[in-house]
């Protein structure tokens, strides 16, 4: 027996699991989000890390009350790294 023969038997649909949510989908009525991401994401990539409580809280108010969003302040934070460092900086 190969040790792929399971794969094989993967590529004919949906799990067990997948079908139960598919089923509950369709008899909710629910619509489910395409798998395309959003045109706001388009041509973007995803840049992330963990802080603590107090540095989200921080960035959070400081971006309401400049009336930013945080993606803008965080950008715009990038950016002053950019430049600290002797790079060219490239915005949001």
């Amino acid at each position: 027996m190969s040790r792929f023969a399971n794969l094989a038997d993967k590529s004919k649909g949906p799990s067990k699991q997948g079908r139960a949510i598919q089923d509950a989908v369709k008899h909710s009525g629910e619509v489910i989000a395409a798998t395309t991401p959003p045109p706001s994401r388009l041509g973007r990539k995803a840049i992330a890390a963990y802080f603590s409580p107090e540095m989200s809280m921080a960035m959070h108010v400081c971006a309401r009350k400049n009336g930013l969003s945080l993606q803008t302040l965080m950008a715009e934070a990038f950016d002053d790294v950019l430049r600290k460092y002797g790079e060219s900086p490239i915005g949001g």
